[in-house]
């Protein structure tokens, strides 16, 4: 992308096209996918001292959109809450600058028979043989071979786009000739025209002279032979002469018709001629063509290379840091063999030259030898042999001193060498020794969620210790190959040979990284209503992808999707938890859910807070949820776990912030840093605050403006408000949002509170899951297709018209998808508004969603039966995820008219499924939509169309020119539809950030527990 969208946006720079040869210069463009490969031109050194370039290269390290910063110099512990200080957000996405110019010279061979034979990789882009999963360890030497290779593709593609267009620029040229040419042979042919008709009443005119003349010579003998009289006679002659007169005057017109006829034939074959040349020039128009077609499939495939090995740049990032010290090392020796190089060019120079004034003595000796035998006596001769001698003696001095230059040049040179070499080797040894401590990769995450769970199982059926515990989990956390080998040898064994196994194993544990636990009340598949199921699952393997400890607590719902988690069961063991005064067992139950380890707490409460067939919208949500938190913080307590995050999200858990500082943190579980994120400010869970007590937090110390009282009822709590006080870390879930709810508007009341503690707030975008919605692999579509293979996107948008009924005579006319909840937030009205707008601008519009609220489903039921039998308009009032995928996939433009959007993950879906939004600057929407027509923004990152008022005239003006681009530029709208589809919406820039403040926020307590 290729790829977020600090990962995502691409850059072309276009340039002309010279058929043989041309030099490109053009701006650098973004990271994420920059094009490769035509022949590079190489130094040329002298045939008799070839040397190897050596190139640089160093460790890829890619911006992301936003970084945090720290504006304070350690963490507020939750005593002082009015001080916390986690550090607030520097946005700063830092576009290439675009005056750095990159100078390209590109040597283009024509083509014949094999368009792509002069298109080469250079051999340092060997691929390299990567396989994390059978356990080989990369050397320093592959890791170098790949970021080199990576660079070469990079430039290779730029190299190709500048040939391109430069065909491009030289196809659309002679085709501009053409059509002038064209102009004037149409012109000629007319004259021509013209003439010849001119020439046809002229023949015509001769010929009836002729007859006249003819008849006048008749009538001359007839008159002769009757006698006319001699005056009669001198009247005939001179009217005959007058006849004569006029046919001569005919005559000359006629000649010079000839004339101008002869002189426009010459014009036409000059014509003809270049028309000739124009058939040629198309001729080799079309080899342009081909050639820009395979060069095309080439920069595809190219670019398909490219991704790949971003891929497996990313599967090293674990080896990143170990390798930096190895760059600088081999950065400096560049730098000395550097310097050899160009001593060792200097004395190259030197010799040649010394080469040269060997020759000038040779010849100066030669006529030194010729004139000693021809003026051997001479006194002129004599003094030009003394002149010559000393200056055979000067250039012999020059030699000399050449010459012990050189071999110090080439000793010093050699030196180099021996000491590059030297380090080279302490490195290899290095890799070597620290290849032996690499965690190994040949078992799955699933494996090492269990043994995490069984390890667990087994401290809180007390049957190991919990610095014992601790060992272990270290192990499993850093997939050290020891346990691996004992589970597998303990196998078969009894439970407590098993243990006793695993304890032989504590006596050498490995640092660990970081630990995170999540506490939610969603996790996607198993527990999912909204964005924040996906958010937990998405962030949670992205960061068990980079190496950390990730656990997820959730409550133990009837209606889980229980076929999605595997080996749950129940733990032999009670957990007690204090709820209204008196203790309640909780039942704890494991297992994995898409390889991550989740624990599952079901309480044993009159109320069976858990067991309502629903996951929200209880009339004791405030009561549920903040019995969840104590008991999850319970279990962390009991399990003797020493997390270094606590991940708490949203109002629900927002009670973990609050109950950690006041009840746990005195007990123990002390060791964690707390974030908060709330996905959408527009819930805040406020409840009266004699509710609170329940859970066993001090409402008299809590309900107080500077805690947990709500800023518009001071009789009430807002435990979102508690959580943004007591919390380390505070997010959003994009930056945009973050600013929004700065503000009166946007804070719903808790803007106030959000600018007091503006040092630990910060907003980071979602990414989505790109596995699960993947075009390529996506098992709900009727065709998988690809950016580079579009052609099962327009059957899957027939397809998806037949299941609806909807027409699809006419393939070209746009389908507009839209899905969402019909509440407020999303923009109704303008939805509504669309789906009438798209019918008259000739377009298709499919709706999927339902509302909550009974008028708004009401409503939209009425539009769905006013067009029941239409065929451009379908609604389906309900979800249906199968479906939900195939219109993501049919759809030529995606609707998102939301009046306010913390994130959103639809715009990321549908450009990932190749469908163009049309989405209002707010919130998320505004940190992934980039108008395509907005010239503040680069060019690279235009992605879509965007409308800033909340009104139908602003959709309108969207709508038309989304629709005007789709009819009236086919190839236009193609590429932009691949652009968004290369586009990395992945986990793994908003994970980066994630990890950031992790460690910034641990290191900061830690520096603090040290003073």
């Amino acid at each position: 992308m290729a790829a977020k969208l600090s990962t995502c946006f691409l850059s072309h720079g276009w340039g002309s096209l010279d058929c043989k040869r041309s030099n490109g210069r053009f701006l650098a463009p973004s990271h994420r996918l920059l094009p490769a490969s035509c022949k590079m031109r190489h130094r040329n050194f002298s045939s008799q001292h070839k040397r190897q370039q050596t190139k640089k290269v160093s460790p890829d390290r890619r911006p992301t959109n936003s970084h945090f910063q720290s504006n304070g110099d350690e963490d507020t512990e939750p005593e002082n809450a009015l001080a916390d200080g986690v550090s607030s957000l520097n946005q700063g996405t830092t576009p290439d600058d675009e005056d750095a110019d990159v100078d390209s010279h590109i040597a283009i061979e024509h083509i014949n028979d094999n368009p792509l034979k002069h298109l080469t990789v250079s051999e340092e882009m060997t691929p390299l043989g990567i396989n994390v999963k059978s356990g080989e360890q990369l050397s320093s030497f592959q890791l170098e071979d790949l970021v080199g290779m990576l660079k070469n593709a990079e430039k290779n593609i730029l190299l190709l786009n500048q040939a391109r267009v430069r065909a491009l620029q030289d196809l659309e040229k002679i085709l501009t000739e053409k059509d002038a040419l064209q102009g004037e042979i149409n012109i000629l042919e007319m004259r021509l025209a013209e003439t010849n008709a001119r020439i046809k009443v002229a023949a015509q005119e001769k010929i009836h002279v002729e007859i006249l003349e003819e008849q006048l010579v008749n009538l001359r003998n007839e008159l002769s032979h009757r006698g006319v009289t001699e005056g009669s006679g001198a009247d005939m002659h001179e009217n005959w002469n007058k006849a004569f007169d006029g046919v001569h005057s005919l005559g000359k017109e006629l000649s010079l018709l000839r004339t101008e006829n002869v002189s426009l034939k010459d014009d036409i074959l000059a014509l003809k001629e270049e028309l000739s040349h124009v058939q040629k020039t198309d001729k080799r128009v079309v080899m342009l063509e081909k050639e820009r077609s395979f060069l095309e499939s080439a920069l595809k495939e190219l670019e398909f290379k490219l991704v790949a090995s971003q891929e497996d740049v990313s599967k090293l990032s674990t080896l990143k840091f170990e390798c930096k010290n190895l760059w600088d090392r081999v950065e400096n020796l560049q730098v000395l063999l550097d310097r050899a190089t160009d001593q060792a060019d200097k004395a190259i120079l030197v010799l040649e030259q010394n080469q040269e004034l060997r020759k000038k003595v040779d010849m100066l000796e030669e006529s030194l030898e010729e004139a000693n035998v021809y003026k051997l006596s001479s006194e002129k001769m004599q003094q030009y042999n003394d002149l010559m001698q000393k200056k055979i003696k000067l250039l012999e001095e020059r030699l000399d001193r050449s010459d012990e230059e050189i071999l110090s040049y080439v000793k010093l040179y050699q030196e180099s060498i021996k000491e590059f070499q030297d380090t080279l080797n302490n490195l290899k040894e290095e890799s070597k020794r620290r290849a032996l401590n690499e965690p190994v990769d040949d078992m799955p995450w699933d494996f090492w969620s269990r043994l995490l769970l069984i390890i667990d199982g087994w401290l809180l059926e007390k049957k190991i210790s919990a610095n014992d515990a601790k060992l272990l989990r270290e192990m499993v956390w850093k997939r050290d190959g020891r346990i691996r080998d004992a589970y597998l040898v303990c196998k078969d064994t009894n439970e407590h040979e098993a243990v006793a196994i695993f304890l032989k194993l504590t006596s050498s544990p490995k640092r660990s990284r970081l630990h995170v636990i999540h506490i939610a009340a969603e996790m996607a598949p198993v527990a999912k209503v909204g964005g924040l199921g996906d958010v937990v699952s998405g962030l949670s393997r992205a960061l068990q992808k980079k190496g950390h400890l990730v656990e997820i607590v959730l409550p133990k719902y009837d209606c889980m999707q229980y076929d999605r988690i595997r080996d749950l069961r129940v733990l032999d063991m009670e957990l007690e938890s204090y709820f209204d005064g008196r203790l309640f067992r909780n039942k704890v139950w494991v297992g994995t859910v898409e390889g991550l380890p989740v624990y599952f707490i079901e309480p044993h409460h009159p109320s069976k807070f858990f067991w309502r067939g629903t996951v929200y919208g209880e009339h004791d949500d405030f009561r549920r949820f903040s019995y969840f938190s104590r008991a999850a913080l319970e279990l962390l307590l009991q399990a003797g776990k020493k997390p270094d995050i606590i991940h708490c999200h949203d109002w629900q858990t927002a009670f973990v912030a609050p109950l950690y500082w006041d009840l746990y943190a005195p007990k123990g579980l002390n060791s964690a840093r707390i974030c908060f994120t709330c996905h959408n400010f527009e819930y805040q869970g406020t409840a009266p605050a004699s509710e609170m007590a329940s859970c066993g937090l001090d409402v008299h110390h809590l309900n107080r403006p500077d805690r947990m009282q709500d800023n518009s009822a001071h009789d009430r709590v807002n435990p979102v408000k508690g959580a943004i006080v007591f919390s380390n870390i505070v997010t959003t879930v994009s930056p945009t949002y973050a600013q929004e709810v700065r503000t009166s508007e946007g804070g719903r009341g808790l803007h106030s509170t959000l600018n007091s503690h503006s040092k630990k707030f910060i907003g980071i975008l979602n990414g989505i899951d790109t596995d699960a919605w993947d075009p390529a692999t996506d098992v709900y579509l009727k065709s998988q297709f690809n950016a580079n293979d579009l052609q099962g996107k327009a059957e899957n948008k027939e397809a998806l018209r037949k299941h609806l009924g909807l027409s699809y005579a006419d393939t070209r006319r746009p389908l507009v998808g839209c899905i969402a909840r019909l509440v407020p937030q999303k923009g109704i009205h303008l939805i509504r508004h669309a789906i009438y707008r798209t019918l008259e601008l000739g377009g298709q519009f499919v709706l999927l969603g339902s509302s909550p609220v009974p008028h708004i489903q009401v409503e939209f039921e009425g539009i769905a039966n006013h067009f029941k039998g239409d065929d451009h308009i379908r609604l389906i009032l309900k979800y249906d995820e199968s479906l939900s995928h195939s219109i993501y996939a049919a759809s030529d433009m995606f609707l998102i008219p939301s009046m306010f959007e913390p994130c959103g993950l639809t715009q990321m879906i549908a450009m990932r499924y190749g469908s163009i939004p049309i989405a209002r600057k707010t919130g998320g929407l505004n940190d992934s939509v980039f108008d395509v027509d907005d010239d503040t923004i680069p060019l690279q990152f235009r992605n879509g169309y965007t409308f800033l008022n909340p009104d139908e005239q602003g959709l309108n003006g969207a709508l038309e020119r989304a629709f005007n681009h789709y009819k009236t530029n086919k190839e236009s709208w193609q590429k932009l539809v691949k652009k968004d589809m290369n586009i990395d919406f992945s986990w793994e820039s908003s994970a980066l950030q994630y990890e950031e403040i992790y460690e910034k926020s641990v290191a900061r307590a830690r520096a603090t527990s040290l003073v």
